[in-house]
């Protein structure tokens, strides 16, 4: 799970909830908590960084699903969120850039409807090695269509009495900001 972030693994619960108390007073990243309310407790933690409301930009990141969060219909409403409220609050452009080695993370930022836009080479060096970025980005202009069609997908009719979906989410990006 910390293969590509740039923190972890932690080697003691200790050393983990250490990390987690300066996450809880930190601006810029900002941390979040995903919660399950079926389960009430957290089984996620996503931040917003380099916060930038002057230029309209902010970033999601920082994302560690646990397992009991990892693709689920809870993930991708967690992440809906995070983007609508981003919106909502006036931001024109809102960032998701990952290693370019992690595939399931680019795939992810793919399936919730944020644009490719290229690979930083060479970006960064961590864990003893040179970090390409991919970096994605969901615009205002692209917005209303895909808060559509994630207000379609998380429907309650959209899933069966187990939970599972009828129909996925279809998020690509509108061709018009390409």
């Amino acid at each position: 799970m910390f293969t590509y972030l740039f923190g972890g693994p932690y080697d003691s619960r200790a050393e983990y909830r250490a990390y987690l108390e300066k996450c809880s007073v930190s601006e810029d990243p900002l941390f979040f908590a995903i919660v399950d309310a079926r389960l009430e407790r957290a089984t996620g933690l996503a931040s917003y960084l380099r916060i930038e409301p002057a230029h309209g930009v902010i970033e999601v990141g920082h994302l560690t699903f646990s397992p009991l969060l990892q693709r689920t219909a809870a993930a991708t409403e967690a992440m809906y969120l995070m983007m609508r409220q981003v919106f909502e609050l006036g931001y024109r452009r809102y960032e998701w850039k990952c290693d370019a080695l992690n595939a399931a993370s680019r795939r992810a930022a793919e399936r919730l409807g944020f644009a490719f836009e290229g690979i930083f080479r060479q970006a960064s060096v961590y864990k003893g090695r040179n970090r390409d970025t991919a970096w994605y980005a969901i615009i205002d202009r692209d917005w209303p269509a895909i808060d559509a069609e994630f207000r379609r997908w998380l429907d309650p009719e959209n899933f069966d009495a187990r939970g599972v979906q009828r129909t996925p989410l279809q998020n690509g990006v509108p061709k018009t900001s390409l």
